[in-house]
């Protein structure tokens, strides 16, 4: 009926620093992400500082690398605006200043390209009704994708002849 969870094996501090190596090589990592991984392993407070120190000091963690691999991926592979891209690298306690470097990683021509592929994919599906409100529920769309409401609005105005 019910099973029990097996507790989780316990790792030593070398052991944990050897699977957090392996970790950060296979993709990148913020820091933040990698202490919960420490915790989960069994280590104390003092030994998770110590590995952090460790993997940082070796180059395996590096919040600036991640967080502009982070905002290019989500940008290219899941078309994310940069307001959603911000939230979420603030979630993963990512500072102002690696997350300002990670945003000059998104272009702005092609972030422009690909806003006006959002809005013109999402102005297709919705069929009908009055301008205002297709606008609107497109807009709404674009901004949920983590656009900013003002660019969305001077694409939707500059293209409301197309549509």
């Amino acid at each position: 009926m019910f099973e029990e969870k097996k507790p989780k094996k316990k790792l030593t501090p070398a052991q944990a620093f050897i699977k957090a190596q392996m970790t950060c090589v296979y993709q990148e990592r913020c820091q933040q992400e990698m202490r919960d991984k420490l915790y989960d392993w069994g280590l104390f407070p003092d030994a998770v500082e110590n590995t952090i120190a460790l993997l940082i000091s070796d180059n395996y963690l590096n919040e600036e690398r991640f967080a502009k691999a982070f905002a290019g991926g989500k940008f290219r592979i899941k078309k994310w605006g940069k307001i959603k891209i911000k939230i979420e690298l603030k979630k993963r306690k990512i500072s102002d200043y690696c997350i300002r470097k990670a945003m000059l990683e998104i272009d702005e021509d092609d972030y422009t390209k690909t806003l006006k592929a959002i809005i013109a994919k999402k102005s297709k599906e919705i069929k009908g009704g009055k301008s205002q409100i297709r606008n609107y529920k497109i807009a709404q769309y674009a901004a949920s994708r983590g656009f900013e409401s003002d660019l969305i609005w001077d694409i939707l105005k500059r293209e409301d002849d197309l549509f």
